[in-house]
Parts: structure tokens; C-alpha cells; sequence
């Protein structure tokens, strides 16, 4: 059987979503029996089965969502409905949409790492509590600054045992 010619082939629309808490490991076989619950439970089946959603990829803390074009607005909204994926609990913000892959993997790369340490500088003498860059003091502990956006802070205690995730602004640090 020969490939269709590009005319007659359906046009996709492609969807990066970032998955916040940054360094969320999600599997992307359950990512994509959550996506289809709630776009199933927003959309119902009929539209759920022309949307025909799909995860691509899931990489560096971002994935690459395929859903037929004209749908992409509905696939948007059902994915800002996901709260928890399994047993974990993350939310699914929406980066860019775009017509082929390779632009939206541009953009990963482009993307500052959400796995590795906060690399930016975060001197003490800004009030933030922090000894050295990527480290911080919250309630007295030392945590390790995972990653920054703007006002928002996450960190992770350092220790093995029972360490605790802290999703904070930097208001929070500047008051420890």
C-alpha cells in the first residue's frame, strides 16, 4: 500500500506542555490515559474521538501532546483540567502549539533544564537565605533550589530520608 499524498493526509497540530512541579517523572502511557479521561469527561466521546489526541514525546520536563488541527482550543482546555496523573499530583501549563515536532523540540532545547539545580545566582545579601548558589535556608533546614520562575521557588530538602518537596515564592525566603 503506497502513503497518501500530502492532500489527502489529515493536518495535526502539535501541543508543548510543561509539567509543573518541575522533575515530575511521569510515564507517558498514563499521561496519555489521563489526557484522554479528561478530555473524555470534558468533551464527551464524540469530540474526544475527532480530537484524537495523542502524547508524542515526554522530555526534559516537557511533552509534546498531537491532536488533529481546529481542536487544538478543546485539547487546551481538557489539559488544564488534569490535576494528577495516577497517584502524583502535577499540573499540565501549556508552552506553545506549533505544526511539526522539530519546532517544539527546538524549544526544549532552548529551555533552561528543570532536572538540574538553580544555576543562577541567589546571593544572601539579597534576603533570600542562601549560602551559595542553588542552596537555600527555609525554618531553619537547608534546601536545594530545583528550579525559579519569576516569584516561584521550588526546592527540595537536602538529606536522604524524608525529604520534602516546598513549592514557595521568593517572599518566603526573604521571611525565613
Amino acid at each position: 500500500m503506497s502513503p497518501r499524498p500530502p492532500t489527502l493526509r489529515e493536518n495535526r497540530r502539535y501541543i508543548l506542555v510543561r509539567v509543573e512541579p518541575a522533575g515530575t517523572a511521569i510515564d507517558p502511557k498514563e499521561l496519555y490515559y489521563t489526557i484522554s479521561d479528561a478530555v473524555t469527561f470534558l468533551w464527551g466521546d464524540a469530540a474526544a474521538g475527532v480530537i484524537t489526541q495523542a502524547v508524542v514525546a515526554a522530555e526534559n520536563g516537557h511533552v509534546i501532546i498531537r491532536c488533529l488541527r481546529g481542536t487544538e482550543k478543546e485539547l487546551a482546555l481538557a489539559l488544564s483540567t488534569v490535576t494528577a496523573c495516577r497517584d502524583v499530583r502535577l499540573a499540565l501549563r501549556i508552552v506553545a502549539a506549533s505544526g511539526t515536532i522539530e519546532s517544539l523540540r527546538e524549544r526544549i532545547r532552548a529551555a533552561k533544564p528543570v532536572t538540574e539545580p538553580l544555576t543562577e545566582p541567589a546571593t544572601g545579601s539579597a534576603g533570600t537565605g542562601c549560602a551559595e548558589p542553588g542552596e537555600c535556608v527555609f525554618a531553619k533546614k537547608p534546601f536545594l533550589l530545583v528550579y525559579c520562575n519569576g516569584q516561584k521557588v521550588d526546592v527540595i530538602e537536602k538529606g536522604f530520608k524524608n525529604a520534602h518537596r516546598l513549592f514557595l515564592t521568593r517572599s518566603d525566603l526573604e521571611n525565613s
